[in-house]
């Protein structure tokens, strides 16, 4: 059967700004990137925490606010944490007792009910498998409850989980191996993991994003599939967690023109005059320069870290731990002992 893939399913307007070609998963940024030059209605945007975490709470809630920040409406939370990108378990542990209590508000789940949580990408290719190794660490127990559930006790809900891989690798689209899984399963609650894309360097691997509108599998990097959301999943309520892993190598250019205009500002009148120039560029302008020089050698580039292999590693242990408290009572109570 050929699936027609359509717009309002969520595919064809994420992952990119509309007018900057801004490439971001992140709801944040893209409301950074607009507030510069104007005001967006229907979007509010919330920040608290500490100096270890930092939490944005952004909502988006009329269709004409979806449509310029390129998002769908619903409630994006972001964490913040410098620190991960340091192997520090003190404060991995305090990012799992924040995540999860921040999931458990937003699930807003019921003992009975059924959570299937899908490991998105692929886990061949080390920044694209944050969701595989995820479903990998979960403690999943339908299986369990349905054949012996005196042998778990009370605390524990029917979890399962799944990594359906990539396109390329099944011949399948995601979106539909995913809603034949959940028409078979019929879980209460689907929660999607993905790798995302950043348009900032420092939120590569240490900004979390949870948001209640699903996800479209390889909107960042240009590669859009069909959404996985509550309409493609015949009303199934989805949620998506995401972490960003690449960024844009043209974004990563495109800074460094901006920081070099600001330094030939300083150095002398013709450097002023090279800076005025530079500056007058729009992002789309500038956006075309790098691509002629970067197309004749490597097309779109899209750059993570060196040490992106440890990084994936503590972070799906971190979204996995925090996953694990917010649907078992039992473990949360036991997180609780222990801080």
């Amino acid at each position: 059967m050929v699936y027609n893939v359509t717009e309002a399913e969520g595919v064809s307007k994420f992952g990119v700004i509309p007018g900057f070609n801004v490439r971001t998963d992140l709801a944040l940024e893209a409301h950074e990137v607009l507030s510069r030059t104007e005001d967006i209605p229907g979007v509010t945007v919330e920040k608290e925490g500490d100096d270890d975490i930092i939490i944005n709470r952004v909502s988006i809630t009329t269709e004409q606010a979806a449509a310029r920040m390129g998002k769908a409406v619903g409630n994006y939370l972001t964490l913040e944490v410098p620190g991960l990108r340091k192997k520090n378990t003190e404060l991995q542990d305090k990012v799992v007792q924040v995540l999860y209590k921040e999931l458990q508000k937003m699930f807003n789940l019921t003992d009975q009910q059924t959570v299937l949580v899908i490991g998105l990408g692929n886990w061949n290719v080390t920044p694209d498998a944050l969701g595989p190794r995820v479903v990998q660490e979960l403690f999943v127990t339908r299986h369990i409850m349905q054949m012996k559930p005196e042998i778990l006790g009370d605390g524990y809900r029917s979890v399962c989980a799944m990594s359906p891989g990539v396109m390329g690798i099944t011949g399948i689209e995601t979106g539909e191996i995913i809603r034949g899984v959940a028409q078979q399963v019929q879980p209460d609650v689907i929660v999607a993991i993905d790798a995302l894309a950043a348009q900032r360097l420092e939120r590569l691997n240490t900004t979390i994003q949870v948001s209640d509108t699903g996800v479209v599998p390889g909107s960042g990097v240009g590669n859009r599939r069909l959404g996985i959301n509550t309409q493609s999943m015949g009303g199934m309520p989805v949620f998506s967690i995401g972490v960003p892993t690449v960024v844009d190598a043209t974004t990563i250019a495109g800074d460094s023109l901006d920081r070099i205009a600001e330094g030939l500002k300083k150095e002398s009148p013709q450097g002023n005059v090279l800076a005025g120039i530079v500056q007058k560029l729009d992002w789309q302008e500038k956006k075309d320069v790098i691509k002629e020089v970067l197309n004749p050698y490597t097309g779109d580039l899209i750059v993570t870290p060196k040490e992106i292999d440890t990084l994936i590693d503590d972070i799906s242990l971190v979204l996995a731990g925090s996953l694990d408290a917010a649907f078992h009572q039992q473990i949360a109570a036991e997180e609780e002992k222990i801080h």
